[in-house]
């Protein structure tokens, strides 16, 4: 039986949460949060009566086994960190930190340890993604040579600490781009990037003055804070002369909102948001493939499910991890390079 504590109890972290309560293996034994009020109400709602408000003390409980980190960008690394250092397992949801040096200090810290560290790359554990991938995987695309992704919200940014940059590390690249960065560069066998092209702008602000059209707002949204990009987007080159093309945005003057992911090789391509399909190339016609399956479209709820048994899975010896923490490093490495080239307006050379 794997005991896990879960730190940080915010809207994340019911996907964790939910998939360890239903898990056979498990026992779900502690809670930690910094907002008391919030925590009682988990505890009670979850059955789980070992409550913390500091990670700290939660961390030296010798019960615990794993932990899931569903805290703001700027704790993830110093709470999983400590968390290997006191032998638990860790699960860090995206992105692994803010910062490139923190993840260099992570990845140290999960080789040290002997632990399972797993980031939350969820799109990785998508079932659309699983089937693509051994398409991709038998060589039936051929070599991937380019991608593109967009995630585009008209009217969406949640405010609170997603919009405070010192604890979320940024906006919508580093909340929804990494998605897009991870989930492409997986696909495409995650070559070696050497170079970055990357916008950001702050033109648009958090729109809180738009009335009659509703979206989704952090627990603590404020109105007056936002010093995060608007819009960013980036080219990034890889060695083997692939390359990705990726634009995100929480606010924009566009129609509706826009979900897409498209990779594309010399044998063919396909098309993952958003409905799952497949290019194909057959006695010199082409073929719009739709693969049969549950859902066409991302499922988020089946992803997070997965990811939480892939780690449990892991944590029990019986796998090895599709999402470590060096991976993790080389995705924090582009998004860092994105900001810097955005700040210095040239390319940025990784």
């Amino acid at each position: 039986m794997l005991k896990v504590g879960v730190i940080g109890v915010g809207s994340i972290s019911q996907y964790h949460i939910q998939p360890y309560k239903d898990h056979p293996e498990v026992e779900l034994v502690a809670f930690c949060d910094l907002n008391e009020q919030r925590l009682k109400k988990k505890g009670e709602e979850y059955g789980v009566s070992q409550l913390y408000t500091d990670y700290k003390e939660l961390l030296k409980n010798k019960d615990i086994d794993a932990v899931s980190i569903c805290t703001w960008n700027e704790t993830h690394a110093e709470i999983g960190i400590s968390a290997l250092e006191a032998g638990k397992h860790v699960l860090v949801e995206k992105p692994l930190c803010t910062n490139v040096e923190e993840a260099h200090a992570f990845e140290k810290a999960a080789r040290e340890s002997g632990k399972t560290a797993q980031v939350g790359f969820v799109r990785r554990h998508g079932s659309n993604t699983k089937i693509l991938k051994k398409f991709l995987d038998n060589g039936d695309l051929g070599e991937l040579y380019y991608a593109k992704a967009s995630v585009l919200r008209r009217l969406g940014n949640p405010g609170g600490w997603f919009s405070d940059k010192k604890r979320s590390g940024g906006g919508p690249l580093i909340d929804l781009g990494v998605h897009l960065i991870d989930l492409c560069w997986y696909l495409m066998g995650k070559p070696k990037p050497v170079s970055v092209t990357g916008n950001t702008y702050h033109s648009l602000g958090n729109r809180n003055n738009i009335q009659n059209l509703s979206f989704y707002k952090a627990a603590d949204f404020d109105p007056a804070r936002n010093d995060v990009e608007d819009l960013a987007n980036a080219l990034i080159r890889f060695e083997n002369g692939a390359s990705l093309f990726i634009d995100v945005s929480f606010t924009l003057h566009t129609k509706e909102n826009e979900v897409s992911v498209k990779v594309f090789g010399d044998k063919g391509g396909a098309e993952i948001e958003p409905e799952f399909s497949i290019v194909a190339e057959k006695y010199d016609t082409i073929l719009n493939i739709d693969p049969q399956v549950d859902h066409s479209e991302f499922n988020f709820v089946e992803a997070f499910n997965n990811e939480v048994d892939h780690f449990i899975q892991c944590c029990l010896g019986r796998s090895e991890v599709i999402a470590p923490i060096s991976d993790g490093v080389e995705v924090m490495k582009m998004i860092s390079a994105i900001y810097e080239s955005a700040e210095l307006g040239r390319e940025v050379n990784l």
